[in-house]
């Protein structure tokens, strides 16, 4: 009976979530996104600023339209679980793509659970992107010595796939 030991190398984990809200105008609007995303996440979202000005939108270069919150390790974990009861455990083929990542959107924030409605924000929706990592994959970022990541070692759609059916019991539709 010989079973075939998976590389302790191979080993695909969480590397971060982040939720986004465009919202599309600063002011009021903006305010609303970040109390909503605190609630969810539980940590202060930051800004995102315009790269450009639209005129059309009224939408001036450097201005915040958006806010979006980062997070890692078990709060991220503990999270997207959540995210995933809040999407019925189903998720789309087309949301994976060829490097470990996922994103869906969730189209009314209350939907989350532990996320109670609170009339001075009202219903908003987000973005939500997953990535995931192997051990190595920081060989990207280093400032010395910079590598790609081989081939063999990216985390395919299908590997992404049954690791999150494995670890959080989504059905992937």
């Amino acid at each position: 009976m010989s079973q075939k030991l998976e590389s302790k190398m191979k080993k695909i984990t969480v590397a971060k979530v982040v939720l986004n809200m465009g919202v599309g105008k600063s002011g009021e609007p903006i305010e609303k996104a970040k109390r909503a995303l605190e609630q969810i996440a539980g940590q202060q979202p930051s800004p995102r600023m315009a790269k450009a000005t639209q005129r059309d939108w009224g939408v001036h270069k450097g201005e915040p339209i958006g806010v979006a919150v980062t997070l890692r390790r078990e709060p991220a974990i503990e999270l997207i679980k959540r995210l995933f009861d809040a999407k019925g455990k189903q998720i789309k083929g087309s949301s994976f793509d060829d490097f470990g990542n996922l994103s869906f959107g969730i189209k009314e924030h209350i939907d989350i659970p532990k996320v109670k409605y609170d009339p001075n924000v009202g219903i908003l929706g987000l973005d939500v992107s997953i990535s995931l990592t192997r051990p190595g994959f920081n060989i990207r970022f280093r400032s010395k010595h910079k590598a790609s990541v081989g081939g063999h070692h990216r985390i395919t759609s299908e590997e992404a796939k049954a690791f999150l059916t494995k670890e959080f019991g989504i059905e992937v539709v």
